[in-house]
């Protein structure tokens, strides 16, 4: 019989496809901080208007597996180096945190 905790562990990690210009995505795994169901609305509704794309990526992650350290400022590189990298984070946030729902 398959168990699940009620309180999920605060971070978990998941895979990342980032677009490289004229080349395959390669998969980063990132490691991102848990949110519940509600407090995710909310920081859709409240926070995340306005935010720029660095801070966001930071709201939703804590790590990386790059050699490069995870901070803003290499956040912003990989950004300015990879034009849909924030979309890629974002949209596998969203689909970890969905998925999550679906399965349990």
């Amino acid at each position: 019989m398959a168990k699940i905790k009620l309180d999920p562990n605060p971070t978990f990690s998941a895979p990342v496809s980032i677009p490289v210009h004229g080349g395959e995505p390669v998969a980063v795994s990132f490691t991102f901080r848990h949110r519940t169901r509600s407090a995710w609305e909310a920081w859709l509704k409240d926070e995340l208007p306005g935010m720029e794309d660095a801070d966001v990526i930071r709201a939703l992650a804590c790590g990386w597996e790059l050699d490069d350290e995870f901070t803003r400022e290499n956040i912003e590189r990989l950004l300015e180096n990879y034009g849909g990298a924030n979309m890629a984070v974002f949209n596998a946030y969203e689909r970890e945190l969905s998925g999550a729902r679906v399965k349990n």
